[in-house]
Parts: structure tokens; sequence; C-alpha cells
């Protein structure tokens, strides 16, 4: 476990008690240590009290609230497809790094996905919780890794060179956070889980855009459209998750009930969405910040045969905060060419190809930064890099007596998503008969 503190006669986790280190904590709960979950999301849920929300003012009133909803989402898409045909630009990603950064920036999330059901899985003999189950076992692709949500999203970063972790800001971890939370704490916040459920799994626009666009930036928008599919009203998870609500509306207390779903609904909101996180990304500040964190390697390693502005490369380098005046230099020298192919710029032709003189020393998101700052307004075609062979790790074959409660163990966080989670996940579906199905490979 982490560092400690007593707060009110219960153990508490120092990242619990600092609501600013979600990332700390998220981690903390990656690894199973979930003692102070329990206050950690109760205050989170606190936080929720002063947000809006769209909700009917009764469950009666859901159905027709998500098909008014479905109805808006599909309407405000055809409107966004309408202007893309009369020449509007792109809404969520100017480029390919930008496109490129919004994929890592919500990492967090994404490597959690349905997380927040894990607690539902103890309850498999309970024919309530059997919708819920089914779409947290769809999540997991019923323990097919081509069809698991988390692996998926993962071997996309692996394809586009972008699963070396970056560093993000701490906020980028609380929604992560949020979902194994209510993971490892269903008991006590079934009301809650069931809000969460129902808001997220509702299908946002956001998500239809940014599959139209990816796929336009030459990057594979499959596990967006999985999501597309799997999150319809009609048949898909925005279905079961009504569904779910009905199975547990109490015979009283309902007005309660409703509060506490609204609150869990409301979790959503906390922290930046879709389109906030693709918003802030700034090109040059981007690229400005990957050289910064390559110069501390890099300030002794050049020559001094090459001057800029009576400078060697390595005195460039030597002083934090130097790359504007340098790529200002570089641009008046000649060595680059903004608005213009790359491949025309002498700086790009030292980074790119096997025989560049700084082949592998930039990542291929850094690559990708640097010539989209290169070519700027420039619109010729792009080079694409060629995706990766994704190979399958084999499962391990476990007992076929391993108690549930480890099987489950094996299924939570990101876990499920490594050899040993898959198998679990196969077992688990054959020992209980449940099975979320819609894997994208049938």
């Amino acid at each position: 476990m982490g560092r400690m503190a007593e707060s009110g006669g219960v153990a508490v986790s120092a990242a619990a008690v600092q609501a600013s280190s979600f990332e700390s904590f998220y981690f903390e709960l990656l690894r199973g240590e979930v003692q102070g979950s329990e206050q950690w999301l109760a205050a989170q849920l606190r936080r929720t009290e002063s947000l809006a929300d769209d909700l009917p003012a009764s469950m009666d009133q859901l159905a027709g609230w998500m098909k008014a909803r479905a109805a808006d989402v599909a309407r405000q898409y055809a409107d966004y497809l309408a202007a893309r045909r009369r020449g509007a630009p792109r809404r969520m990603f100017g480029n390919r790094a930008h496109a490129l950064y919004f994929l890592q920036q919500v990492t967090p999330t994404k490597r959690v996905d349905g997380a927040w059901l894990h607690g539902v899985l103890r309850h498999w003999d309970d024919p309530r919780y059997h919708g819920l189950i089914r779409i947290y076992l769809e999540e997991l692709g019923d323990g097919d890794p081509a069809c698991n949500h988390v692996v998926i999203y993962r071997r996309l970063l692996t394809e586009l060179g972008c699963h070396e972790a970056l560093p993000l800001a701490d906020e980028r971890y609380l929604q992560g956070a949020v979902q194994l939370a209510l993971g490892y704490n269903t008991e006590r916040f079934l009301p809650e889980v069931l809000g969460y459920n129902l808001g997220y799994e509702q299908l946002p626009l956001h998500l239809l855009i940014s599959s139209h666009e990816l796929q336009e930036l030459g990057i594979d928008p499959h596990y967006f459209r999985l999501h597309v599919t799997i999150d319809n009203a009609s048949t898909g998870h925005a279905n079961k998750a009504l569904e779910a609500v009905r199975q547990f509306w109490p015979a009283q207390g309902g007005e309660v009930f409703y509060k506490r779903l609204a609150r869990g609904y409301r979790l959503n909101d906390l922290g930046a969405g879709s389109m906030d996180i693709a918003a802030g990304f700034d090109l040059e500040s981007e690229l400005l910040a990957a050289l910064e964190r390559k110069r501390a390697f890099a300030r002794h390693l050049h020559s001094d045969r090459c001057r800029f502005d009576g400078r060697t490369v390595n005195e460039w380098l030597s002083a934090p905060g130097s790359f504007p005046a340098f790529l200002h230099v570089l641009q008046q020298q000649g060595w680059i060419l903004r608005d213009r192919d790359p491949a025309e710029s002498r700086f790009w032709q030292l980074v790119e190809g096997p025989q560049a003189a700084m082949f592998g020393v930039f990542s291929p998101y850094e690559k990708q930064l640097l010539h989209d700052w290169i070519a700027a307004d420039w619109t010729g075609s792009k080079r694409r890099p060629t995706p990766l062979a994704f190979a399958e790790a084999a499962l391990p074959v476990l007992a076929g007596d391993l108690p549930m409660e480890r099987l489950i163990e094996q299924m939570a966080g990101d876990r499920h998503a490594t050899p040993a989670g898959l198998a679990a996940t196969r077992h688990y579906v054959h020992r209980t008969g449940l099975k979320g199905g819609h894997c994208p490979c049938n």
C-alpha cells in the first residue's frame, strides 16, 4: 500500500486524501489497492451536487428521454456531415498529430473501459444483474483478445507508435479512477453505478465525429465504431442500461433511489470531456514540449561542425526554453520550409528514413508533430505509417476448479486484457453460462 493517513478512524490512502492526485490514486486502484476508495468516491459524488443534468423528472420518462436523445444526436451528426460536404473543416482533429494527441490523452480512461461494472460479476446467480454482466463481458470480448476493448485500444496505439506513455495532466486520470472506484464499491453505490452506466452508454455525438475524422486521417476507427454500434438505444448497451434501472427499481423509496442514480449519472461530467480534450491541442506547444523532453538527452551529442546564428547545436540545447528561437533560426537559414511538403526540408530529411542521421531519435508521434508543424497549411498527400502486425498471445489454461473469486479478480481494471485475464474471462463465461456476445469478429 502507499502512504496512509487517518481520517475519522478509517485508514485512507494519501492519494485519496489529496483530491488533486488523481494519477496516484488511479494507479493504486489498478494495483487493487482499494482502501479509501469508498470515501474518495463519496467525495466525487458530492462534487456532482452542483452540476446540472438533462435527466427527466422521473424514471417513467427515461425511455422517452433516451429515444429523444438518440434522435437529437443523429440529427446533429447529419448536420455535421452536411456541413462537411459543403466544405466545413474537421471539427475535432485539425491534422493527424492532433488525432494522435487525443488518443493518448484519453488512454487512462480507455485502459479501464467498462471497469465501473466489475463489481456486478459476483452476482452471476441473480438474474437482475445479468444485463449488466453481459455489458461488462462485451467490453471484455468474452475473453477473445480480438474482441476485448482494452486490447483493441492498446493495439491501435501500438500500430500508431503511441504505446509509450506521455506525461499527462493529473485530471486525465479522474474518469478512469471514478470507473475503478465504482467497480470496487458496487455494493455500497449500486444506484450510482446504475446512473453512471446509464450516462456512459448513451451514444455521444463526439464518438460519431471522431470515428469519421479518424478514418479521414488514415487512422483505424474500429475501436470507436465498435462503440457506436454497441451503445445503440434499440438493442445495445443503452437499452440494457435502462433495463437494469428497471430491474433494481425499489418498491419503496424510489425518489431517493432516483436522486442517487442522478448523482451517478453526473459523475460522467467530472473532468474534461472528449470535445474539450480535443480542443485543448496546440500543435506548436506540443511540438516544443516534445523537443524539450529530448533536450536533456541530446544537449551533448551533436558535433560542433554546424553553427546556427553563431552557436553550435549543443549550445542551442544547453538551456531550457531554447527551442522557439532555434526553430526560428532553422527557418531563417532554410533548414525548415514551412507550408510545404516536409520532404523538402533539410531538417526533416535528417529525421525521416533509415538513412537519416537522426533515424530512431523521434517516436512516430513526435515525428508526426514535426511533420504537421512543418506542413502547416500544405495540403498535399501525406505519408501514412505502415500498420504493425498484431500477434495474439496464446491464452494460458487455468484450472477448471479455480475459485470464482479468483477469476473475478483477474477480470478487474485492465488485468482482463492480459493473457491470464482473458483466460479468466473465458472460464467465467463457461462457468456461468453468461455471454456478452456482439464480438466485432463474429
